[in-house]
């Protein structure tokens, strides 16, 4: 075999684990976007969501669309509305508008970009087969999106009803929505937030059955994916 094409044969065989390196670093970069996202969040003093806090979530989803190489409709789609809502919010930070203007818009346009890119995650782990760092990367990517996206919900359950989430003694804010998200996500239940009606508690119910599930088949496919591995290296037919 000439040099040129046995070089050309290794990159072949390389380019896949490049691909693999680099969607784990992809997946890395969109953690990262989201703690910034999330510490954005948190620190709201009350309902309304910052309009700098949405701008990491169109890069977060920016990031999930190349990651995940989503369908160019659901990109498109997404794009538009997203990008709308938050060129809305800059122009309405910069002119001083805020209150349910703003904030409601912009608690819709955060639920969307939280739901898209979890779906985006899960319709492309769902292909592939083996357990490696991008897999349990893409894991807790997604599952701290589906925490961040029932927040949302919250906070839109918030903007729109005239009484507190949490009730009339405790501060209603993004930073205890998001709080309370993930302690009902991960059915921690400290007990320190309880929504007071039932379309709160509806909605934490479902969250916390979404995260179990969520857990169950985040386990199985990680267990899927090491005996995978295991069976591929025990094939007698691979060490052929």
């Amino acid at each position: 075999m000439p040099p040129t094409e046995a070089v050309d044969a290794q990159q072949a065989i390389d380019r896949p684990g490049h691909r693999r390196d680099g969607r784990a670093l992809g997946y890395a970069v969109v953690l990262g976007l989201l703690v910034v996202s999330y510490g954005l969040c948190a620190i709201q003093p009350s309902t309304d969501p910052s309009p700098w806090a949405f701008l990491p979530m169109l890069a977060t989803v920016a990031m999930v669309f190349y990651v995940t190489r989503a369908r160019h409709l659901v990109q498109r789609v997404s794009w538009v509305v997203l990008s709308v809502a938050g060129a809305a919010a800059v122009v309405a930070s910069l002119f001083g508008i805020d209150g349910p203007l703003l904030a409601i818009p912009l608690s819709v346009a955060s639920m969307i970009a939280l739901l898209v890119a979890p779906w985006a995650i899960i319709a492309h782990q769902v292909t592939r087969r083996g357990l490696d760092l991008e897999a349990l990367l893409a894991a807790v990517t997604a599952y701290i999106l589906v925490g961040m996206f029932f927040a949302f919900v919250y906070n839109l359950m918030s903007q729109v009803s005239a009484n507190p989430l949490f009730g009339e003694e405790i501060l209603d804010s993004l930073g205890n929505q998001l709080f309370f998200s993930f302690t009902a996500l991960t059915t921690t239940g400290y007990g320190n937030l309880i929504p007071v009606g039932a379309g709160g508690q509806a909605v934490a119910v479902a969250e916390a059955i979404t995260g179990q599930l969520f857990l169950i088949t985040a386990v199985a496919r990680i267990m899927r994916g090491a005996s995978a591995k295991r069976a591929a290296a025990t094939d007698p037919a691979t060490d052929a």
